[in-house]
């Protein structure tokens, strides 16, 4: 069975730093691109962070770009997303995903086959 679960959230001011955790299991973690997805109360889950099988290629909305960054770590099956210089619109729920065929638009929910439960993100002004 595979599960994605994801930690890391919390309630942290403007310009702060938080990073995100995302740990796979039941799956080949090594044949899975992921990422990240958040969602705001009243908005549309939004796709903000892709990274590839190996690693080697991340991308990510222009709404996080610079300040946000994806990497993983095979030997541990996590992902991680450090998402620093926050803004009170970052606020969301966040979302790991994963990925079993290759993606083309990867900021499309629907690419993605496995879903954490989501850690929730608030930044106060």
């Amino acid at each position: 069975q595979v599960q994605v679960v994801e930690s890391g959230g919390g309630l942290v001011q403007a310009g702060g730093s938080l990073r995100l955790s995302c740990t796979a299991s039941g799956l080949t973690f090594g044949a899975v691109a992921m990422a990240w997805f958040r969602q705001a109360p009243g908005k549309e889950r939004e796709g903000i962070s892709y990274i590839s099988r190996t690693g080697g290629t991340t991308f990510y909305a222009d709404s996080v770009k610079g300040r946000f960054t994806a990497s993983r770590d095979i030997g541990t099956n996590t992902v991680y997303l450090q998402m620093n210089s926050l803004k009170p619109e970052d606020t969301a729920m966040y979302y790991c995903a994963a990925a079993r065929d290759p993606v083309g638009r990867w900021w499309e929910s629907d690419n993605y086959n496995y879903w954490g439960q989501g850690t929730q993100v608030t930044v106060s002004s």
